[in-house]
């Protein structure tokens, strides 16, 4: 008798499972139960539908070839069965079997097996606030969300769109809504954007730039309620009243574990079902993948809930070989991220400095500016790279990156060096490629890792941003900046009288215009001038000098123009 596999949910996990099992095994009977009407579609691409990147919503749901995957498609090519419309309401762990209910008719149906796979997802948080069931809010999970959407904007209802919520989502949607010229205020309750992924300097530095390009951003405020007569018209916070026609809810996930817990199968400590490295769950027979299932962090080892794409992806390969008796594990994730916000990217990989600091690790940072490309290239853009180490061990702990340049490719170097537990010589050693119109000599993320080293060494005494800020205060504290004076014109550090400027060519000889028993940061726009700075002055037996790392461009503080 072939061998029969149940897999509930049918988006990215449990149809990748389904698929990889069905190569595993040509003989096996394959059963996908999916609630909602449409399968195995890219939910992450649906920002890209609302802004016109992405012409139809029916690209989200095509293979490369143009075939669109719905049942049909699943049965023909993989022979697997999909039955959309039927909503798994129960699972019988001693008998084998789930029962189920087509939501059409409303009749029950039985579904024996032999290995189940809950690829279950998550579900959006709606916060219960007094106005939220008003029309044009929208929770942006579905679809069809993502089409009302951009009716609204193509047929210019929406003009004021308030997001709540700046983490991934919220600012995938500012950027696509921003595409149709209507204004954009995100409000996001704590205190920095992306909160659960970066550092506090790395987050400013980024909403600097959000602001710079049109985008109102409030921080560290709430929604109370939603008003509005048939559709929200206000959104009233702790702190103001916003007139919005369109709202969009991205306050994050929760896994949907609801029926596993009922099974009584495992909940993790991070509110996902507990699985193995092989993606058991505790009953041997039941696997779980995708946003429903716990992951765990390879740096350390804590369980996390990390509801990604990617890793729904590469959970259902995995789940689908150890379900046929193919040994394979999941080494776990490193909270790898990377999001773009009109030309301004960012991206971030393993542990923050917040993290570790959480975590009791000792540490050290460093951050650098650099281009994306050779300066002289046509389209080379500004990065800066944050790395986070050890400093006993001089292994890696992470990285964060932002800037108009190429950011992903950098996180990417980062994430492999992590998931193979390399070191900061590592990074600075690897050998990467290079071409004038791809990268530069040493690459930025390279560039990096040579300035912790040197850290380590004491060959460069950096500071971070926010330390430099705290610095400030300090009567004897001087901030030293060597740009050229067309450049400070444009942009400068706030501080007034605190802040000075000699231009680097002119330093040597404008050395007496400097107190050597004054504290001297050193700046200029990536870093570079400013570290030539420091050199010179120590040189000439000043004593307390820093550099401030990342330079102006990574300042995420008040700035003059």
């Amino acid at each position: 008798m072939a061998e029969k596999l149940v897999v509930i949910g049918g988006v990215a996990a449990g149809l990748k499972a389904a698929a990889s099992a069905r190569r595993n095994n040509p003989g096996a009977e394959i059963t996908v139960l999916e609630k909602g009407n449409l399968v195995s579609y890219g939910a992450c691409g649906m920002p890209y539908y609302v802004a016109g990147d992405v012409e139809t919503i029916q690209q989200l749901m095509m293979t490369p070839a143009g075939a669109v995957r719905n049942p049909d498609f699943f049965r023909n090519v993989k022979n697997i069965t999909v039955l959309t419309g039927t909503e798994a309401t129960a699972i019988d762990r001693a008998a084998k079997k789930v029962v189920a209910r087509e939501l059409t008719t409303g009749a029950e149906k039985v579904f024996p097996y032999d290995k189940l796979v809950l690829a279950t997802g998550a579900v959006p948080i709606k916060p219960g606030l007094p106005g939220v069931d008003l029309g044009n809010i929208h929770q942006f999970w579905h679809p069809r969300d993502a089409e009302a959407v951009r009716e609204g904007l193509a047929q210019g209802r929406y003009k004021r769109v308030v997001i709540i919520g700046a983490g991934l989502v919220g600012l995938e949607m500012a950027e696509a809504v921003k595409q149709w010229d209507a204004e954009v205020t995100m409000v996001e309750m704590r205190d920095q954007i992306l909160a659960a992924a970066l550092d506090e300097e790395i987050a400013g530095a980024v909403a600097q730039a959000v602001t710079a390009r049109g985008i109102t951003l409030l921080t560290g405020e709430k929604v109370v309620r939603f008003q509005g007569d048939s559709v929200v018209r206000q959104v009233v916070t702790d702190k103001r009243t916003l007139p919005a026609d369109l709202v969009i809810l991205a306050m994050g996930v929760r896994p949907n574990v609801e029926l596993a817990r009922a099974a009584g199968l495992t909940i993790g400590a991070s509110g996902a079902i507990a699985v193995d490295e092989r993606l058991q769950t505790s009953d041997p027979d039941i696997y779980a993948g995708g946003d429903c299932a716990e992951n765990t962090h390879i740096l350390s080892g804590q369980k996390l809930f990390t509801p990604m794409g990617s890793t729904a992806n590469k959970h259902g390969r995995v789940i689908g070989d150890n379900i046929c008796g193919k040994p394979a594990r999941f080494r776990g994730v490193l909270g790898t991220m990377v999001v773009k916000i009109l030309d301004m990217n960012v991206g971030k990989t393993g542990l923050t400095e917040r993290e570790v600091k959480q975590l009791g690790y000792e540490y050290i940072t460093a951050m650098a500016g650099g281009h994306d490309r050779p300066h002289y290239m046509p389209g080379a853009k500004l990065i800066t790279v944050k790395l986070v180490a050890d400093p006993k061990t001089r292994k890696l702990l992470g990285a964060q990156v932002f800037g108009e340049g190429e950011v992903a490719k950098r996180v990417d170097i980062a994430a492999a060096l992590l998931t193979t537990g390399g070191t900061l010589d590592d990074l600075s050693d690897l050998d990467l490629s290079y071409a004038p119109p791809f990268n530069s000599p040493i690459d930025t993320v390279a560039v990096a890792a040579n300035v912790v080293i040197n850290k380590l060494s004491g060959k460069f005494k950096g500071i971070s941003p926010q330390a430099a800020k705290a610095e400030r205060e300090k009567e004897t504290t001087v901030f030293l900046d060597v740009r050229s004076a067309d450049e400070c014109k444009q942009l400068r550090l706030a501080g007034g009288e605190k802040v000075r400027h000699i231009p680097l060519g002119e330093l040597r000889s404008r050395l007496d215009e400097l107190a050597k028993n004054n504290e001297i940061i050193a700046l200029c726009k990536i870093g570079l001038r400013g570290y030539e700075a420091a050199l010179i002055l120590e040189g000439d037996h000043f004593e307390n000098v820093k550099v401030l790392e990342g330079g102006l461009n990574a300042w995420p503080y008040e700035k003059d123009t």
